[in-house]
């Protein structure tokens, strides 16, 4: 489906843009990497974020995802309601916590 050589879009990223129950996206390539680096960037960056988080207020860590998906839902906001809990979902993927109940 997607045949980037140098950017390997996981499966749960593509379904985000992929129609139900059809292999084809909703999206054109060159968005769908855009989308994906901005994605995975947001939820890289979020790593040290969210450790002095849960450090600092003495929170669990399904309080920090839930905090994060707030924050990348705000009035400012740069990702879709899908992208942001997708982000979250690889926040928790990269820190070793358990993944959020969507």
């Amino acid at each position: 489906m997607f045949d980037a050589p140098d950017l390997d879009i996981p499966p749960s990223f593509l379904a985000l843009y992929t129609q139900p129950h059809r292999a084809r996206l909703t999206v054109d390539r060159a968005t769908l990497a855009q989308r994906y680096e901005l994605c995975e960037d947001l939820a890289q960056m979020l790593t040290t974020t969210a450790g002095e988080m849960q450090w600092s207020l003495g929170i669990t860590e399904g309080d920090v995802l839930q905090r994060c998906h707030r924050g990348l839902l705000g009035d400012a906001a740069v990702v879709s309601e899908t992208e942001a809990q997708w982000v979250v979902s690889r926040l928790a993927e990269l820190m070793a916590w358990p993944l959020p109940n969507w």
